[in-house]
């Protein structure tokens, strides 16, 4: 499971003995900074497809909600009755000290 990304900026990754000032010490610093950059460029491919998904399904849910809305709307039609209300719930608290309380549901 991968760890949630932070809103701080991405810290470069350091190693805690420096190395000598050398020709191959440069060329290490170059492969660790390159391999770091293709690592963020495909999370950032990644992190488009997602996006691309996320509203692709976004679009198909607005459609199927929009397409029921419809739906209910000719069948009121149809039907000529308003609207029903939903059952109602009500709540009565009992007059003596008693523990019990009552919820009564009308169907």
């Amino acid at each position: 499971m991968r760890r949630p990304l932070s809103k701080s900026n991405i810290r470069p990754k350091i190693s805690t003995m420096p190395r000598p000032r050398s020709e191959s010490a440069a060329f290490l610093d170059i492969y660790k900074l390159t391999v770091e950059k293709k690592r963020l460029e495909h999370e950032l491919i990644a992190l488009d497809q997602r996006r691309q998904q996320i509203c692709q399904r976004l679009a198909v849910l607005n459609d199927q909600v929009n397409g029921l809305e419809n739906t209910v709307d000719q069948l009121r039609q149809e039907d000529g009755s308003p609207i029903q209300a939903a059952p109602s719930t009500t709540y009565h608290r009992p007059e003596s000290n008693s523990t019990f309380d009552t919820i009564l549901l009308d169907y």
